[in-house]
């Protein structure tokens, strides 16, 4: 039998974090959960702890909580939204490596984060050499296991309305079944199955660096049914 411990999310009131906070409230491998964010999630649970951080600062509202603990990360933003690339690399690159520096220097068991498909330090889009960059500076840090899942188009409901993307996302899931063979990568997944991949992947992945392409979130996420 598995030792329960602590789990720490960042970004538990967005679409992918909101469905990683469900289920790990639900599952019994967690004694302890510290959601950890720029506002509180509005739920009240019995392990669950509310954290809200500075903005500049997330590091220090998690000092001393990541010993042995499995930190997922699941903030994010769009340029649109963030308002300038700076605004956006503040939130998609900083923040989150400041976080994996902690979680590394306390001995955290785990970090698993969302990141994107294509994401590459060299790519001529900013959005994707932005998580690029920070995939590369996140394998530097030595953590004890690092996983990287790359999703294509999430979809989901979203608390704040975005029209292109609401579009988009009917598009693809229509047209998703007829995406096969190489075409299988672009599908869009589901933000309840990329909670469920991350949630599994903290749980089976081995240790050191593991990356989890689009396509393969949803054999991840059954695990999670396979095993409970």
């Amino acid at each position: 039998m598995r030792m329960a411990r602590t789990a720490v999310i960042a970004g538990a009131t967005g679409l992918v974090g909101g469905e990683l906070l469900r289920l790990l409230l639900e599952s019994e491998a967690y004694t302890e959960v510290i959601a950890a964010g720029r506002r509180s999630t509005g739920t009240t649970h019995a392990k669950l702890q509310g954290v809200v951080w500075e903005q500049d600062r997330p590091e220090a509202a998690l000092e001393g909580r990541l010993k042995g603990a499995d930190l997922f990360i699941a903030t994010g933003t769009t340029i649109r939204k963030a308002g300038s690339q700076a605004a956006f690399r503040e939130v998609d690159y900083e923040l989150p490596l400041r976080l994996a520096r902690s979680a590394a220097a306390e001995g955290a068991a785990s970090l698993v984060i969302v990141s994107s498909i294509g994401a590459s330090a060299s790519s001529r889009a900013f959005y994707l050499r932005v998580k690029g960059e920070l995939e590369q500076e996140l394998g530097k840090l030595g953590l004890r296991k690092l996983v990287l899942l790359r999703p294509s188009q999430i979809l989901g409901a979203r608390a704040e309305k975005r029209t292109l993307e609401a579009a988009a996302g009917a598009v693809g899931k229509a047209f998703g079944p007829l995406m096969k063979g190489p075409l299988a990568r672009y599908r869009p997944v589901e933000a309840r199955v990329i909670a469920a991949a991350m949630l599994a992947a903290a749980q089976h992945a081995p240790e050191g660096k593991t990356v989890l392409e689009s396509e393969a979130l949803p054999a991840e996420a059954r695990k999670l049914q396979q095993r409970s």
